[in-house]
């Protein structure tokens, strides 16, 4: 319980792949901060160019969805069980959840205008707010801390595949969808926050490997900052959704 994100369960065990590396070879958090840098990148053009592609061809954006939600999960499994692949698949990963974040956030942006540069705002100020609070020591990583945030990850998870499961009958769970009432807006509020607090657990992760993880891990650790990041992002996209639709 290190950890809430499942793709950094990895650092765990790259000292049984038998991966031979010198001291030049062990990751640094520089690096891997420089390279989520790149991938954010990466995302942020992918998101452009598919954003400008559903302006002008009024195209649905459902089939972009469930076919960048199948690529990502794909590539993502294949990096979570393969590190080794991180370099070469999570530039791909990054362009993938550009392509689905745009499908996701153009109707909303047309239903609500400027709620993307909204959420996209709050994401990165939570990422760089929370970041100098763990490097400066405002934030604490401790066994209870670590403790609550999984716990509280593997609730929401639950709660999400009951609600998946409850639409089936066309049962909708206060806070999955982007409308609701109060209860709906406070769930997501919440969540925004467990989810917020997971990059504080994945800085951690990642500072404690540097210096003995191998280079590539650079990659990977990056590439599960982006899993949280993406996240981060739906949920603060969803409960602005949701407030906005109170007016």
């Amino acid at each position: 319980m290190t950890t809430s994100n499942p793709t950094l369960s990895a650092f765990g065990n790259v000292g049984t792949m038998g991966v031979s590396y010198g001291t030049s070879e062990t990751m640094t958090v520089d690096g891997t901060i420089h390279k989520t840098g790149i991938l954010g990148t990466i995302l942020l053009i992918f998101f452009i160019f598919t954003w400008v592609g559903l302006s002008q061809s009024h195209m649905q954006p459902t089939l972009p969805i469930i076919l960048g939600a199948i690529g990502g999960l794909v590539l993502a499994l294949i990096i979570s069980f393969k590190p080794t692949t991180a370099p070469y698949l999570s530039p791909a990963y990054a362009g993938v959840e550009g392509f689905v974040l745009a499908a996701i956030s153009f109707p909303l942006e047309l239903a609500y205008p400027h709620i993307v540069l909204q959420a996209a705002s709050m994401t990165i100020a939570t990422l760089f707010g929370l970041l100098l609070a763990y490097r400066t020591g405002l934030i604490m990583v401790n066994s209870t801390f670590r403790a609550v945030i999984v716990g509280a990850t593997v609730t929401i998870a639950l709660y999400y595949l009951i609600g998946m499961g409850a639409m089936l009958f066309h049962v909708t769970l206060p806070g999955i969808g982007f409308q609701g009432g109060w209860l709906s807006i406070g769930i997501s509020a919440v969540i925004v926050v467990v989810a917020a607090l997971n990059l504080v657990l994945d800085f951690d992760m990642i500072a404690k490997n540097a210096g003995s993880a191998p280079k590539y891990m650079e990659w990977y650790g990056a590439f599960s900052l982006m899993v949280t990041l993406v996240w981060l992002y739906l949920e603060i996209l969803r409960m602005l959704a949701k407030l906005r639709g109170r007016n």
